[in-house]
Parts: structure tokens; sequence; C-alpha cells
């Protein structure tokens, strides 16, 4: 049986609520919130006037609170003790984000130990409560060094409660508030990364407490966590089970006490995604792509639910592929997020993460242009259209090639890859140490670091475009005469021939894990060099129309619905008369516009010349 960390779980929800607050009525006083906190939050520790201060001051606060805002805490509080999810799931993606636009824009919520007496003091619900908290400071605010420490431990707690607990916690949150928990406590670990390397703008005293903590948001703190909820949720074993088709009680046994339950379940698998996220920031792309082993990137996973999971998966694996030079399947990661967030935006356009996972879609169109320049080949039509419009001098300027192409490709690299971090931490607690550190910060920079491995390699491919181009237009040609073309000596036209041959031939991943793939050419041009003699052979791809067509017939037939389904105008009685005068006088006016003039006809003065 499931641990209840709820004493008050099957209680009567109304019952949870102080005496004197009326939930039905919408804007009225929430009532006596002093007299609520004497009741359920009790007295702080200690005695005497400093227990009595702190008292008074924390009844001052509460007063200032908006009664929405109470009425939401305690209401949420309900929600989350019994469980349901929809509720839970309304007010977190609803009333959550309503209340911050518009009482906390600008400023932090109320810390938790304030309400803690709405809630009676339960501490669950607390430690989700400040999780939320954190999570609006650093999306709205600048957090201090006090919030990124805070933070960290109030996730560590959570986590704890989670892991270490003798039997599963009876809590069922929503798949989207599991995302988008790991998926920042991930940004966070990299935000407080950022920040300690930053050696040159910290006071005196955040140097004392990150030598005295340096546990605090460490690479190993974090991947530890990761690791930990994927092992304890069985998820790698139970995913492999599902793939090789094993019953559904098998899966169950498989799973365990904790695995079964969708909680754990949950947070393993998204554990999973976030482990992709972390390899990739640290610099190991093959040990990312191999904590996806189990999961099957396809319309039916589980992160396919998220909009935000589902572009974020494929972002990372298909940047990967990028750092590995298996550029082919690049393409298609970022080819295929591209194409369902093109049909599935119109639908979050309201959505609160809808401007984080746009950007995010861009840097995957800048991703794409510098793939598909190194490693031509068919892209989507729509997709590739929307990638010109976006980059289209970029790309001109990348598949021009030579010299001047490598500053493009630092510029998009730079732009759109993510914000690599070293994990290993500045020594604080050595200032001999730190300094010598602090020296050669500029020239250890991870994100730098990254992109001039990356683009060493596609230094030997600037000349490829030039040379396609050549071979293009001979099916034969001697390697001597191609040199004088190019004004180049023959023995280094032939090296980046080779450069070239090496170029379009990639490993691609066709069925099997991430990591599995064999040999493809992926170019349409293929040519051979026999005695200095040059063979070429190019693949002619003739291009479908039926894409283009069926694109268009679709929108035509969404203009169409449209139409159908506006609303006729109406014209309400009083006007109907004045409307159908104005219509016969503009008539009359239309026809005397058109009849033509009369000639031989005296004009007469105060009245027509044709009345009878």
């Amino acid at each position: 049986m499931a641990q209840q960390y709820y004493a008050d779980a099957t209680a009567d929800p109304e019952s949870l609520l102080p005496a004197s607050m009326d939930t039905s009525a919408p804007g009225v006083s929430t009532g006596n919130y002093a007299q609520y906190i004497d009741e359920h939050g009790g007295v702080p520790e200690g005695n005497g006037d400093y227990a009595k201060e702190l008292e008074e001051e924390r009844r001052t606060q509460l007063e200032q609170v908006p009664d929405d805002v109470k009425r939401f805490i305690v209401a949420f509080h309900q929600a989350i003790v019994g469980n349901d999810s929809a509720q839970i799931s309304s007010m977190y993606e609803g009333g959550w984000n309503r209340l911050t636009a518009q009482y906390y824009a600008d400023s932090e919520w109320p810390e938790a130990e304030l309400l803690s007496g709405l809630v009676g003091g339960d501490q669950v619900f607390l430690t989700l409560y400040r999780e939320l908290y954190f999570r609006h400071v650093y999306a709205k605010l600048e957090p201090n060094v006090n919030d990124r420490f805070e933070s960290y431990e109030n996730i560590c707690e959570l986590f704890n409660l989670l892991l270490n607990s003798d039997e599963p916690i009876a809590l069922d949150l929503p798949i989207q508030w599991l995302w988008d928990m790991l998926d920042e406590f991930v940004y966070q670990f990299q935000s407080f990364t950022a920040w300690r390397a930053e050696i040159s703008k910290k006071t005196e005293d955040e140097k004392a407490l990150l030598a005295e903590n340096p546990q605090i948001w460490s690479c190993y703190s974090v991947l530890n966590v990761l690791y930990s909820l994927v092992q304890r949720s069985r998820i790698n074993e139970q995913l492999a089970a599902e793939r090789a088709g094993e019953s559904a009680e098998r899966v169950a046994e498989i799973a365990g006490a904790y695995g079964a339950k969708p909680l754990y379940r949950n947070l393993g698998y998204f554990s999973l995604i976030c482990l992709l996220r972390v390899h990739v920031l640290i610099g190991d792309p093959t040990l990312a792509l191999q904590t996806l082993v189990n999961v099957e990137l396809s319309s039916e996973a589980l992160f396919t639910k998220i909009t935000a999971c589902h572009i974020s998966t494929y972002y990372h694996v298909g940047f990967a592929y990028m750092t590995l030079g298996r550029f082919h399947d690049a393409i298609r990661s970022f080819v295929s997020a591209l194409i369902y967030f093109n049909r599935m935006k119109s639908f979050h356009t309201r959505s609160y993460q809808y401007g984080s996972i746009s950007r995010q879609c861009d840097r995957m169109y800048a991703l794409l242009a510098i793939s598909t320049t190194l490693a031509p080949g068919p892209v989507d039509e729509g997709t590739m259209s929307a990638m010109r419009e976006k980059y289209g001098e970029q790309l001109t300027a990348m598949q021009r090639g030579g010299e001047d192409a490598l500053p493009v490709y630092r510029d998009l690299y730079l732009s759109a890859a993510p914000k690599f971090l070293s994990p290993i931490a500045p020594p604080y607690e050595n200032e001999d140490h730190l300094q010598a550190w602090a020296a050669e910060e500029s020239t250890i920079d991870p994100h730098t670091r990254h992109a001039d491995v990356f683009l060493a390699g596609v230094k030997a491919s600037l000349a490829a475009p030039t040379m396609r181009s050549f071979l293009k237009l001979y099916t034969s040609i001697d390697a001597a005469k191609l040199a004088s073309f190019l004004d180049e000596d023959e023995d280094a036209v032939l090296e980046k021939m080779m450069n070239l041959k090496t170029a379009s031939r990639t490993y691609g991943c066709k069925e099997g894990s991430l990591l599995d793939g064999e040999r493809l050419n992926v170019g349409n041009l293929d040519f051979t060099i026999n005695n200095d003699a040059v063979s070429v052979a190019e693949t002619t791809i003739n291009k479908r129309f039926a894409g283009y067509f069926i694109r268009n017939a679709e929108h035509a037939q969404r203009v169409l619905e449209t139409i159908r389904s506006a609303p006729l105008p109406i014209t309400r009685p009083g006007q109907a008369n004045a409307v159908t005068a104005d219509a016969k006088q503009g008539q009359r006016g239309a026809a005397g516009a058109r009849q033509p003039p009369r000639t031989g006809a005296p004009a007469k003065t105060g009245g027509s010349p044709w009345a009878r």
C-alpha cells in the first residue's frame, strides 16, 4: 500500500478550509486568517517578545496577500491532497499563470512559510509550492545567491522524499508538471553553473559561500538525482520489456512497487530525456544518445504528449548527431520536430511555453541550415521553404563555400547550439588557484571550445560546394584540367575531392538504437578516380509536386470551412427599415448616375423638366 503523507487526505475537503471562508462567493472576504494561523499554524518556535513580533509580522504580511491568492492556495492544496488530477492540471496550467500575470508579474509570490497556516503546515505541499515559487523567480526575476541555494535545497528535499521513502508516495501529479519540474531542475543547474563560472563578478561573501558548499548544484549531484529516479522507477527495464512485446502483467511485475505508480514511471521516463540534455551540455553526445537506448522515437511515445518535451528531445538528439558528424540523422531529427511544430503551433499560440518552444525551433532551423549545407540531401519542401525564409542569406553564403563562409558557420553555431557548461567548478577554496583559473577563463569557455572543435571539421569541407559545382558540369574530366580551372595544385585538388567523398559517406540509423547505423551515400553526386581520370555520376531526383498540391488543397479546405462556420451578420429589428431604405436610395442614386443625358429639352428652375 502506498505511503500516505497527508493525514487528512480522506477527509472532507471543506473541513480543510477555515471556518469563516466561503469559496462559493468570488470576491468576498476570505475570513479571519490570523485566527486560522493560531489554530493551524501555531506559534513560531521560541518565546518572548521575538516570537510575538515574528507572529505579528506574518499576520500583517498575510493580510496583504490578495484574497484570490489565498483561495487559490487552499483549493490547490485540497486538489493535491485528494489527488484530483484534472483539478490539479487546471489550477497548475491555468490558475497559477493567471494569478502570476495579475499579481506577481514583476515580484515574488508569497513565501511558503507565510502560507503554511493556510494548508495546515503540510510540508509536502509546501515543498511543491516552493518549486513553483523558485521557478517563477528564475523565469520573471533575477535570482540572487540565496534563491539559488534555497532552490537547490528544496528540490533535493522533494527528491529525497520520493526516493528514500519506504513505500511509494501517494501523490498524483499531471505529466506536464512532472516534465516542467525536471526540465526546470536541469535549467537551474545550467544557470547556476554559468553564474558560478563568472569569477570576476563574485563578491567576497559569494566566494566564501561557494567555497564552503561545493556540492551545491554540482554535476555529480544532478546526475545522481536523475539516475536515481531512473533506477527507482526501473523505467529502462519497463521500456525494454514493452519493446520485446511482454504482457502488461509481466511489465508491471518488472516495474515493481515504485515503477508501477504513474508518478515514478513518468519521473523516470522524463529523467531519461533530461539525461540526454545534461550529457549534451557537458559534451558527451555518445552517452547522451545511449541514455535513450530503450526510448522509441515515434509518434506514440510518451514525450510526444508534451510539446516542450517533444521539441527538446528532437533538438538534443539532432544536435548530438551533428556533433558526431552524422548529419543525415541530424537532418531527420530536426525535420521531424519542425514538421510537428508547424502543424501544431496554431494550437499552442496561447500557451505560456509557446515563446520558449518557438525559440528552440528557430535554433533547429539554424542547425538544419548547417547540416543540409555539409550533407546535402532531400528535405521536406515546406521545412526547406521556412528555413530559407529565416536564414536565406546565411544559407547562400554557406553553400557558396570558401573562407568567407566560416564566420557564417560560427555565428549560426554559437547562436543555435546549447549553452555548454563545464562540469568542473572553479577552485573557490584556494585563492591562488582561483586567480590562475580566472586568468584562463576566456580561453576555457566551454561554448567557444565546442565551437572551435566543430568548426575544425567544417573547415576541411569549405571547398566541397565549389568542387561539387564543377564536377556536376562533367561526366569525365582529367584531374589536371580540373586543377587548372580551380587555379590550384593537382595534389591539393585530389585532397579536396577525397574530403568531398568522405563527406558524402556517413552513418545513418535505420533500425535499432540511436547509435546503430550503416554506411550511407547521402549525396546525389558520386565519382571515381582512376589514373588521374575523374568519372562523375549524378543521380537526379525527380521533383515531387504531390506534397505541394496536398498542402494547398488542405489550406483551401480550411479556408472554406472557416467561411462556412462564420456567423451570418445579424441586423437589429430597429435597423432593418433604415438599412432597406438606405439600400433603395443607393440603388436610385446608382440608376440616376447611369442614365444618359437628354439633349434639346429646356431647363426649368424649380422642378424636373420631365414632370407631367
